[in-house]
């Protein structure tokens, strides 16, 4: 082990703290508004681009354990905001769809939403940002062929990336 080690200046203790702190100041426009948390903001977002799809397969995409996935849906479907039934593909199986009311609250935080990411990419050029987006695609792309190291949704790959 190195004589000094600087967690501060170890990247992935730096990408998770920017990525936390940016989920925390988002979570300050759906928290107040509409008494939701981190798990239940991303499952909502979820759902609103996938229909209906059940909790493991939330899970797999939204970055939560299952048991916070559960949590969130039993919450979210408590307020109205989504509705299970059963599988048509397999009975035994549940999925998770918006209702009517989840789409509003989403509606209403969505602008909200990519407002604070806009403040936050104004900080760089277009160059640098579209340079960001694909130094992000290359790391994604460096665990994609760990075999260590967790899938990611196919919903998470943006296509046709330039290489930087």
């Amino acid at each position: 082990m190195p004589d000094v080690f600087s967690l501060s200046e170890f990247l992935p203790y730096r990408l998770a703290v920017l990525s936390e702190r940016v989920s925390r100041r988002l979570s300050v426009v759906y928290a107040e508004r509409f008494g939701l948390t981190i798990p239940e903001w991303r499952v909502l977002v979820h759902l609103s681009r996938c229909q209906m799809v059940s909790v493991r397969e939330i899970h797999n995409c939204v970055n939560l354990e299952k048991p916070r996935v559960s949590r969130a849906v039993a919450k979210l479907e408590a307020a109205g905001l989504v509705e299970k039934v059963a599988s048509e593909a397999d009975q035994r199986l549940v999925e998770i769809s918006l209702t009517e009311a989840g789409r509003q609250v989403l509606n209403s935080i969505v602008p909200e939403a990519q407002a604070l990411e806009g403040r936050l990419l104004a900080a760089l050029s277009a160059e640098e940002s579209a340079l960001f987006v694909a130094m992000m695609e290359r790391l994604h792309g460096v665990l994609d062929n760990d075999p260590q190291a967790p899938r990611r949704s196919r919903m998470d790959t943006i296509p046709d990336q330039p290489d930087v």
